[in-house]
């Protein structure tokens, strides 16, 4: 079966750190690109980062986030990380971990969220 199942979402105050997983099962990190979507309350769901299926993990951000979290992958563990650094209130909302077949991006896979919320 397979499955994302993300993790590591919670209440954190402005300026603090969190790193949310993605764990994958039922198939491996290759030939899938990857990526964090966020949506915030009131908000449609965007894509705020992403890494390539390819060796070097060609990484993507949306500039709200660029400097600031790093996504990356652990080929040996199946997993998927989102490390969000200095986070804001702005960075308040459900995180969705994706998975599309990069030959395929057709075959497209949603973990089920886990929210994030910024807030002194």
């Amino acid at each position: 079966q397979l499955q994302l199942v993300e993790s590591g979402g919670g209440l954190v105050q402005p300026g603090e750190s969190l790193r949310l997983t993605c764990k994958v099962s039922g198939f491996t990190l290759d030939y899938y690109d990857f990526g964090w979507f966020r949506r915030a309350p009131g908000k449609q769901r965007e894509g705020i980062a992403a890494i390539s299926s390819s060796e070097a993990g060609t990484t993507y951000y949306v500039d709200a986030v660029k400097g600031r979290f790093v996504i990356s992958k652990d080929k040996a563990k199946n997993t998927m990380f989102l490390q969000m650094n200095r986070l804001r209130p702005e960075d308040t909302g459900v995180y969705y971990c994706n998975a599309k077949l990069r030959a395929r991006p057709e075959y497209e896979y949603w973990g089920q969220g886990t929210q994030v919320t910024v807030s002194s």
